[in-house]
């Protein structure tokens, strides 16, 4: 075979992947799975439960349990219940977590919620919502670091790829008192807060897709940074809680519209919107699904605390 012909054959069978991969279908429900020891009352059988759960894509803590990771014969059985499933592991990157295999019991060993003097200097306080979760300076290098190495884990264990959380974590230090400034510069960076958590998104995304060419990149919320094109470009899709309903209670149509026009350009570019709705009323559930599926967006009802499959849907 000459170099000619070979180079042809080449550049076929790399229009062939393009073409197949464009080819493959959006994924059409979502299960996000937390606590998936409390979805079943052994790990088995939680594999069990979420291979034949029939989602496209999986989103899961990179843990069955503290200390207790998912294995590579986990994920191929997660795999094997659906053609094309992706399975993509969960990650906090605007809060740090006192049950993280990084955290060190000095760091707040009290457990006020108020970091010790032997705290690294990104970390402030406790989320008096969420115990156990920090607020972080998440532009600092050596919290970076952290979350780095746990996307090197993420990565090596054999996840698709990542799903951010706190993406919106530059809303703390944009507030004043009850009002918010809109990109607010950061004293430590001379940039915006927001510009600090793209450049973080970036470089996760980069080094997922060091790993894993195909590493596919989810944040959630925060979506007032998809008016910047390199956010959008970096990531393949956007979670969005709470979008039509905050629980059994109804958004307000200003705030409704305010994020739906922060998605368009993620609506524009054909990325996967899932609505993660937490309404247990009849009667809110039938509304944001309807909601969600007139915008063409995935939806997932189910609990907050995401111990469930719920019901998911487009």
């Amino acid at each position: 075979m000459n170099t000619g012909t070979a180079a042809k054959l080449g550049l076929l069978f790399l229009l062939a992947v393009s073409l197949s991969a464009f080819a493959q279908s959006p994924p059409g429900s979502l299960g996000y799975v937390l606590q998936a020891d409390a979805l079943a009352g052994s790990k088995r059988e939680a594999v069990a439960k979420l291979a034949a759960s029939g989602r496209d894509w999986i989103v899961l803590d990179a843990y069955f349990t503290p200390g207790e990771p998912w294995t590579a014969t986990d994920l191929a059985a997660f795999r094997a219940g659906k053609a094309g499933r992706k399975v993509i592991a969960y990650l906090s990157i605007g809060e740090a977590e006192d049950y993280r295999p990084y955290w060190r019991k000095e760091w707040d060993p009290n457990h006020s919620g108020k970091p010790s003097a032997a705290a690294p200097p990104f970390l402030l306080t406790e989320n008096h919502e969420w115990k156990g979760n920090y607020r972080v300076k998440y532009w600092q290098p050596a919290w970076r670091a952290v979350i780095l190495a746990e996307v090197d884990h993420i990565m090596a264990a054999g996840f698709d790829g990542v799903y951010l959380d706190i993406v919106d974590g530059f809303e703390t230090f944009e507030r004043n008192d009850e009002e918010f400034e809109d990109d607010k510069v950061n004293p430590e960076t001379k940039q915006s807060y927001r510009r600090d958590m793209i450049d973080f998104v970036e470089e996760i995304a980069a080094r997922a897709r060091k790993a894993k060419a195909a590493a596919l990149v989810i944040p959630q919320n925060g979506a007032q940074l998809f008016a910047h094109p390199d956010f959008l470009k970096a990531v393949d899709g956007v979670g969005i809680e709470d979008l039509f309903a905050d629980g059994d209670g109804i958004q307000e149509p200003g705030d409704v519209k305010f994020t739906l026009d922060c998605l368009a350009p993620v609506i524009a570019a054909r990325k996967p919107v899932f609505d993660i709705e937490y309404a247990r009323k009849p009667e809110i559930r039938a509304r944001v699904k309807k909601q969600a599926v007139a915008h063409g967006f995935v939806w997932l009802v189910t609990d907050r605390e995401l111990k469930t499959l719920g019901e998911s849907g487009k």
